[in-house]
């Protein structure tokens, strides 16, 4: 295993980036990791503690090159929590012995996760159930310190605890730390905003022990941080002495699972858009490192640092190099730099601190999933709502429940469709989306797109009780997205596959990899296999039943059967896979079509062109159109006749005349080769003129005066 595998290949001119890198953000670490350390319920300078050590030793295993460890918010808070539902007081000596040892045991509960190979428990945690999950917390860390800014003392609780204790300190508010404060997190805010690369932070609170130490202004009741012995943090095991080791391995099993979960999610996401690759089994062990020595030093847990991280993209930051650096700078700040605490005011810090938090909360995500995803916004909100009104530890249970409730909501109603035919190509297509294909004479046949379980069973079973006439002979499952049954799906298929055998209707599932047939006999359903109800294919399982090409297709007689087989009318349906590929937005990408089209007509003779040889070939990556289709964008082309070249517009009545011969043309062409299907080309002109007046009732009223125009004359 190679320690420090970032520095591998280092180039000379990484050098100042990472320096200049480090040193900002050990310079931004100073207010943020002392404002998280008293949230945590220790004295801030254990924040600047937890810079060292622990962020050295996550840099020795980390395969990140970017991304920067440290005390951090989420397990800040929920050691917070726990501290106050255990009734321990923030800052005393029993706090003194939770917070390490906690600390110490997230490491090692990461340790093993690391030795079983646990990094991809995180993709069983969705992105809404974490980001409503962190969320909660930072909200409720804001919560917290809003009393800080307004004078008074932490808050404590949950959601109405908190609001109350805000309630409290209202009512005895310090004017000059409020004023401290807001001015604080305006200017942090609004620098965020113009100047994204400016450490205003550290302005401010360079500010705040300016102000201490020349107006003196605890003397107007503003609280100031505890001074504090300049000196490295002293190695130690922390003691577990009177404390409950029970609560306390939930704890840190809490903190281990978020720690990892945050961290990695974060990583793959910096690893994403970076253009690397991190080895996340390492990452874990990086985090186990990083956690053990913050337990050693006597600091709160520590985590990733997404705000960090990104600052360390900013500046340009290419190792952790960085890491090291701020380390290294953090090391000097506490031998000969912690003169400055003990002036800090709170509030300031707690503006920080605010400030920090605003910019983790997924305000975001959760405009994102409101707007395409409303059940993945309720989770969002469900997951935040947990942790605000319940605490970090239900948060997280509700957050792991809601994950699978949401993959089991999903597999429930699985992607599932009938098949059918559409003349002239090969293979089978849904019926929903495609106009033109036909069901088979007969036959049912089913497509389901996920594996068979309890869950989901019954609706398998009731799609095909429900499709299934008194003239149906056959019915076939395409399972090709189908990796697995469990016995009581395997139950259902054999009382189906009986129920339908005494109904006088053959029965097949077809198209699946061979894994299942094996399934299958382990569940004691394999004689379905040697009953000949398996087949590898649709077309085996068609021709097993006795129906061989060309199929008999229900609303056509066999003779216009075995003529559509070739039928160019229907063979490529371009506007069906304009409607398919593009969706709500099909409309608009068949007028940019018609556009195109238009762009190509300048002359009479263009038109005559056109008239004569239908529409041009295009040269992108939608086909010629068929029949019906040419006839839809020769419709809408005549409702944009005002948009065609000045050469053209005199002669509007020869253009429309043309366009007219050209789709009468089409007509007389499908009555005389393909008359089976004239009236579909009769019906789709009925549902054109309904769409169109619909979607543009000023062009459809006039392309009607013009038709007027055009007979009387």
């Amino acid at each position: 295993m190679r320690l420090f595998s970032t520095l591998k290949g280092y180039k000379k001119a990484y050098l100042f980036k990472d320096i200049f890198s480090g040193i900002i953000i050990a310079a931004v670490s100073i207010p943020i990791s002392m404002g998280y350390a008293e949230v945590a319920g220790l004295p801030a300078v254990y924040g600047l503690y937890g810079s060292v050590f622990p962020i050295l030793c996550f840099a020795l295993f980390s395969t990140s090159p970017q991304f920067i460890f440290g005390v951090d918010a989420a397990p800040a808070a929920i050691v917070g929590a726990s501290l106050a539902s255990a009734g321990i007081a923030a800052g005393s000596s029993e706090a003194m012995a939770f917070v390490p040892l906690i600390a110490l045991m997230s490491g090692v509960w990461l340790l093993v996760f690391y030795f079983l190979g646990a990094g991809k428990i995180v993709n069983y945690i969705s992105t809404p159930v974490m980001g409503g999950f962190i969320s909660g917390i930072c909200l409720t860390i804001i919560l917290m310190q809003i009393p800080k800014v307004l004078g008074g003392t932490t808050g404590e609780g949950e959601l109405f605890e908190l609001i109350g204790h805000i309630a409290e300190t209202l009512k005895n508010v310090n004017a000059p730390s409020i004023a401290l404060g807001i001015a604080a997190l305006v200017c942090i805010r609004l620098s965020q905003k113009f100047f994204p690369k400016f450490p205003m932070s550290i302005v401010m609170m360079a500010l705040g022990v300016s102000g201490s130490m020349i107006f003196g202004i605890e003397d107007y009741g503003v609280r100031l941080l505890s001074a504090v012995e300049p000196g490295l943090p002293v190695l130690s095991v922390p003691s577990s002495a009177g404390i409950d080791l029970s609560s306390a391995a939930g704890t840190s099993l809490t903190i281990a699972v978020v720690v990892m979960s945050e961290t990695l999610l974060s990583e793959n996401n910096f690893a994403f858009k970076n253009h690397y690759k991190i080895v996340e089994n390492r990452e874990i062990l990086a985090c186990a490192a990083g956690n053990i020595a913050a337990g050693l030093t006597g600091c709160c847990p520590v985590n990733g640092s997404i705000s960090r991280t990104s600052m360390n993209e900013q500046f340009g930051g290419k190792t952790q190099a960085v890491s090291v650096t701020a380390c290294a700078a953090m090391v000097l700040i506490l031998l000969f730099g912690t003169a400055f605490i003990g002036y800090l005011p709170v509030p300031v810090l707690a503006a920080i601190v605010i400030s920090a938090l605003m910019n983790v909360v997924e305000f975001h995500l959760a405009v994102r999933l409101f707007k395409v995803s409303r059940n993945e916004f309720y989770i969002f909100i469900a997951a935040c709502l947990g942790v605000l009104l319940l605490g970090t530890i239900y948060g997280v249970i509700i957050g792991i429940i809601l994950s699978f409730a949401e993959v089991i909501l999903k597999s429930i109603n699985p992607p599932r469709t009938f098949l059918g035919i559409i003349p002239g190509r090969d293979g089978f297509y849904d019926l929903r989306k495609n106009e033109h294909a036909y069901k088979l004479k007969d036959t049912v046949i089913y497509q389901f797109s996920e594996s068979l379980y309890f869950a989901n069973i019954k609706i398998f079973v009731e799609d095909i009780e429900k499709n299934i006439t008194d003239q149906t002979k056959t019915v076939i499952v395409d399972a090709g997205a189908v990796t697995g049954m469990d016995i009581t799906a395997a139950d259902q298929i054999e009382a189906l596959a009986a129920e339908l055998k005494r109904r006088g209707i053959r029965f097949f599932i077809t198209e699946h990899m061979d894994q299942l047939n094996a399934e299958m006999r382990k569940l004691g359903i394999g004689h379905l296999i040697e009953e000949g109800m398996v087949r590898r294919t649709i077309t085996a399982a068609l021709s097993a039943s006795g129906m061989e090409k060309p199929y008999h297709l229900e609303g056509l007689g066999q003779q216009h059967s075995e003529k559509i087989s070739w039928l160019p009318a229907e063979e490529e349906n371009s506007l069906e896979e304009f409607a398919w590929a593009f969706g709500d937005d099909a409309v608009r990408q068949i007028e940019n079509k018609v556009r195109h089209i238009m762009d190509t007509l300048h002359y009479l003779a263009d038109v005559q062109q056109l008239a004569e040889h239908g529409l041009p070939m295009d040269a992108d990556a939608w086909k010629h159109p068929g029949a019906i289709d040419e006839d839809e964008l020769l419709r809408r082309l005549e409702m944009h006749l005002d948009e065609l070249p000045e050469t053209l517009t005199k002669d509007r009545k020869a253009v429309m005349q043309l366009i007219e011969n050209r789709r009468h043309k089409i007509e007389e062409q499908m009555a005389k080769e393909h008359p089976e299907v004239i009236e579909k080309l009769k019906l789709s002109r009925v549902k054109l003129e309904r769409r169109l007046e619909k979607q543009n009732p000023e062009a459809a009223q006039k392309l009607k005066m013009w038709e007027k125009m055009l007979k009387e004359s």
